[in-house]
């Protein structure tokens, strides 16, 4: 059975290319970055070269990129390692409601020991007003959290606006860019953020690598302590062979992303705009428009999206219904009950991400077994038979 991959934003596919690049530090070159002796510098040289192409796809300078482990850690580390260096000069955070449970479980932590969040809510398209942001700012507000790009329903914040506000008021902004970095542009400096996080396996590199950009000047304390790696901000032997992977993804992404995004973009609308004519009663999720390129997410009435995922899985389409995070709970996605969706609609949420490698063909396929698998599951739902019967007056 052919199988086909529509699960970009739980991890895209390693590029064969990033293998290549990664495979000598899983070999040869072993030693240890922090050692002076000469099986050590070739790892060094490695991570520092990586260093400057992530730096050069987020339009940052080297010293200002730190190596971590995920996008979780490096948003834990943003919003710990920030809101806890300010803790003097005030105790009050403010996030968007739809933002990654890594942010939003930072904050409550951070809740844990003394300060306060607000949760800014969000448009019916999970769009954040920046207007909205600035009347939940107050003279306690350490620190700013806004998400570039949501997983779940693809749309793209306006964080630029919100930093610019921000800015003026001098206060740091973080914004979670793992959705984005890679895949779209992404520019620390027009942004004019203060921290960013970003991730390997989602521009094609290694699962277990990600940087938090941190600008020159910020104030952030340690998430790991007890070692000299990363100047002193990330304790622990460095994942030479994965941070090469990330700078080989980023290098690639920097050259090739607007090829990327021109052919995915244009398959995600052929999805967006076939599909609900094929399904009565299938909501599109998220920015029609103002979205990653390769996303293309749905609510489906009177089915839960577990039953479709797995459903299409035997198939042979490998598909999400919600966050990498957040897919195993069996619960409505925060996501949406956020942008105001009612708690059934929500469990119906299904998410097609495309990735490099996708064709029209594959698209075709799934827009053919997608349908008879809603019209299967419907049969057995009792919420279906009562709006057939209702329709039917």
């Amino acid at each position: 059975m052919k199988r086909f991959y529509f699960d970009h934003i739980a991890a895209a596919p390693l590029d064969a290319r990033v293998l290549e690049a990664m495979m000598p530090f899983l070999a040869e070159h072993f030693g240890n970055p922090q050692s002076l002796h000469s099986f050590g510098r070739p790892a060094r040289d490695a991570v520092e070269e990586a260093r400057e192409k992530v730096a050069r796809l987020v339009n940052a300078s080297a010293a200002e990129i730190h190596f971590v482990s995920s996008g979780s850690e490096a948003n834990n580390f943003a919003l710990k390692g920030m809101a806890l260096a300010r803790r003097d000069t005030g105790r009050h955070l403010v996030v968007s409601a739809v933002e990654h449970p890594s942010v939003l479980q930072a904050a409550k932590s951070l809740e844990r020991q003394g300060f306060q969040t607000t949760a800014v809510p969000v448009d019916r398209e999970g769009r954040i007003d920046p207007e909205r942001v600035a009347a939940a700012v107050t003279s306690e507000t350490v620190l700013v959290s806004v998400m570039l790009a949501n997983s779940e329903v693809g749309t793209i914040e306006p964080v630029e606006e919100i930093a610019r506000f921000c800015r003026s008021r001098k206060i740091p902004v973080h914004t979670d860019a793992v959705a984005a970095a890679g895949n779209i542009p992404v520019d620390v400096r027009a942004l004019d953020v203060d921290a960013l996080s970003l991730a390997a396996d989602r521009f094609y590199g290694p699962k277990g690598s990600a940087a938090l950009y941190a600008r020159r000047g910020t104030r952030i304390l340690p998430l790991i302590d007890g070692g000299i790696q990363e100047g002193g901000r990330r304790a622990g032997t460095e994942n030479v062979a994965g941070i090469v992977g990330l700078g080989r993804a980023a290098e690639l992404a920097a050259v090739e992303f607007d090829g990327r995004a021109a052919r995915l973009s244009a398959l995600r609308d052929r999805l967006i705009d076939a599909l609900p004519r094929r399904i009565e009663r299938v909501t599109l999720t998220g920015h029609r428009t103002r979205r990653l390129p390769y996303h293309a997410s749905f609510c489906v009435e009177f089915v839960e999206g577990e039953a479709m995922l797995l459903a299409l899985d035997l198939k042979g389409f490998a598909v999400s219904s919600g966050s990498a995070c957040a897919s195993k709970t069996l619960k409505a996605s925060h996501v949406l009950l956020a942008m105001g969706l009612d708690h059934a609609l929500a469990q119906g949420s299904l998410v097609f991400s495309l990735v490099e490698g996708t064709t029209a063909e594959d698209v075709d396929a799934l827009m053919e077994a997608f349908p008879p698998v809603v019209e299967r599951l419907r049969a057995l739902s009792p919420l279906y038979t009562q709006y057939l019967e209702e329709k039917g007056k």
